[in-house]
């Protein structure tokens, strides 16, 4: 890939672009000291950590016509999800933040004309704050992933600019009913679809278990064609979103298994029938899938669904974690117990815990884990859980589906699909996967069907189907590219450390959940001799360079720097060392070529220092 210059999207030129370019160790550096040198070129960002720019001009002018001077806002797709953050903010905040602290709920003024095939119930909150409680917002934002996407921003900014958008209250009485929110247009869904929530003045569902129905009613054709029209000649759009309630099924079914060819939206008959064995699981349905719109919003969502599925315990945290992971356990409930190592030794000590009478809600765990590429004994991990009674969360994104079928050991399985699911860096996406035959599945659903909302904005579907397509022929090209990487830093003396599932301790544990077809997956970690070492090797490779992962293009970044730069000496406690580079393998031809350039610029430090 060519150089992409600092604060540059990455991809380059992508307006929903999810990395944005840091291509110098020092860059990185400048970002999290918030240098302006840095920041101020930044026309992107990772969503939850950087609020899009198409956001921020969306929460500008709701401040300038509903707000006050001295108020931000921050947005989101749903009330509840507004209410939410307001709560969050009540509780973590000091009493001094708390003024001038409110929810805006802009709905469609029933006064106004709206054009043809205007979505019926267009709606959009915002939480107000000042700029002592925003801070605190913001950490909700990143924390839950409840914030709404750039492309919802930019269809209500629309409509908002054009007055047909006013605050909930001052519409008259009998307004339209407003719990639909964030489901995309109500011409886009179908009553069939697990994920429409909208019986019920709360999001349920009424306990209704939903068939998979596809085709729209006859009436409904007209209508659709009538919105796809106006949203593309109004908003210039060019997607079909008629066919999202196909493109969400298509992609629950590539996540079970069973969708692996391309496929033509428009006809339901190109869509396969769920396998009841799907990834080797019996009873396995596809409305056992939900769609949300990160994949922290998956962890956030299940650890929510679990606290009213169960008694409120304290959760475990197992093995080092994806940052926002253990942030969540421990800000939302009554906490959580770390094990950072995520060892046969932790185990060890939690199964002490548990024959001394401790009680836990679930334990929490990566497969592999990010960044050592270390994997939980899941094994030993159901055992426990089937004795002592907690329940299984597993986020798979680093193995993905293709490679490990972690399904049976786990009572739920998550996944960001931003990753190599997409691809595409341009479109979040996320996955909740309720294992059929846990014995918590009957209490996770009820509370799934009473409270679970459909946040996945339409826009967002289209693309993250479209990209999804050639899923499974990408990942077999990113393992084997992946091997080959590994086996250039393995035989290079500066290189320290090689973290990867293959080359692993924990590697049996891998093996327990390998797909006989699977690989070892497209992400691994190195160390260098010294850091300076790893600054050359970082400045001088000749990747994309920003956060994330899971590209179809390779990417390189300072990991440990980026996510833990405030606690480096807590990282480095649990053997995650501040110079480690992390490397999310791509698609190139070429890549053995450019990594051994890379090392050939660390070896000019050596000589330099000899």
């Amino acid at each position: 890939m060519p150089s992409i210059e600092l604060g540059d999207s990455i991809p380059p030129n992508t307006a929903h672009a999810v990395s944005v370019s840091l291509p110098t160790w020092r860059s990185n550096i400048g970002y999290e000291e918030g240098e302006q040198w840095v920041l101020g070129v930044m026309v992107t960002g990772y969503p939850r950590f950087f609020i899009h720019k198409s956001i921020q001009a969306f929460g500008r002018d709701i401040v300038a016509k509903h707000g006050s001077a001295n108020q931000q806002a921050i947005l989101f797709p749903t009330k509840k999800t507004a209410n939410r953050c307001i709560e969050f903010i009540r509780d973590k905040a000091p009493e001094s933040a708390l003024t001038d602290l409110d929810v805006l709920h802009l709905v469609l003024d029933p006064t106004k004309k709206a054009p043809a095939g205007l979505p019926d119930t267009p709606s959009i909150s915002a939480v107000l704050c000042t700029s002592e409680s925003f801070p605190f917002a913001k950490q909700y934002w990143q924390h839950s992933g409840d914030g709404v996407s750039s492309r919802r921003a930019e269809f209500y900014h629309a409509l908002f600019k054009e007055n047909m958008l006013v605050p909930e209250d001052t519409v008259s009485s009998s307004p339209r009913p407003l719990n639909k929110l964030g489901r995309g247009p109500k011409r886009y869904r179908r009553t069939a679809s697990v994920d429409d929530t909208t019986n019920g003045s709360n999001g349920a569902n009424n306990n209704r278990q939903y068939p998979v129905t596809l085709d729209p009613p006859a009436d409904e054709v007209t209508d659709t064609l009538e919105s796809s029209r106006f949203l593309e000649e109004r908003y210039g759009r060019n997607l079909d979103l008629s066919l999202v309630p196909n493109a969400k099924s298509a992609i629950r079914r590539r996540i079970a298994g069973v969708l692996t060819t391309d496929i033509d939206l428009e006809s339901t008959a190109a869509l396969p029938t769920m396998d009841s064995n799907a990834r080797g699981i019996s009873n396995f349905k596809e409305d056992d899938i939900y769609l949300v719109p990160c994949g922290m919003n998956a962890i956030f969502t299940t650890h929510q669904t679990l606290l009213k599925a169960r008694k409120p315990e304290k959760s475990i945290n197992f093995g080092f974690p994806y940052v926002d992971t253990l942030k969540i356990l421990q800000k939302f409930g009554p906490g959580a117990i770390f094990y950072g190592h995520g060892s046969s030794a932790d185990l060890d000590d939690l199964e002490k815990r548990l024959e001394a009478g401790e009680k836990f809600l679930g334990l929490f765990c990566e497969f592999p884990g990010n960044p050592l590429l270390t994997c939980p004994d899941l094994t030993r991990i159901r055992r426990l859980a089937d004795k002592y009674d907690f329940a299984v969360v597993v986020d798979e994104t680093v193995g993905n589906f293709v490679n490990v079928n972690v399904l049976p050991f786990a009572d739920v399985v998550v996944s960001s699909l931003t990753k190599i699911f997409s691809g595409d860096c341009n479109v979040m996406g996320g996955s909740i996967i309720l294992n059929p035959n846990s014995r918590y599945y009957a209490s996770l659903k009820r509370v799934m069907t009473a409270e679970f909302e459909d946040t996945y904005w339409a826009e967002d579907v289209i693309f993250m189907e479209r990209n999804s397509r050639d899923f499974i022929s990408r990942i077999d090209r990113v393992n084997a590219n992946a091997e080959a990487i590994c086996e250039v830093l393995v035989a290079h003396p500066l290189v320290t450390n090689v973290y990867y599932p293959k080359y692993n301790e924990s590697r049996p544990n891998y093996e327990a959940c390998k797909l006989p077809t699977g690989g070892y997956g497209g992400l691994l970690s190195c160390t260098l001799k010294t850091k300076a070492h790893a600054m050359a090797f970082y400045d001088a490779i000749e990747t994309a360079k920003g956060p994330s992962l899971g590209t179809n293009f390779t990417l390189t970044s300072p990991y440990v720097v980026l996510a833990h730069y405030q606690e480096l000496d807590w990282a480095a406690s649990f053997g995650v060392n501040p110079d480690l580079l992390r490397i999310s393998v791509g698609l190139e031809e070429d890549l053995v070529d450019i990594f051994k350039k890379a090392l050939k610029a660390a070896e000019a430090v050596q000589e330099d220092t000899e």
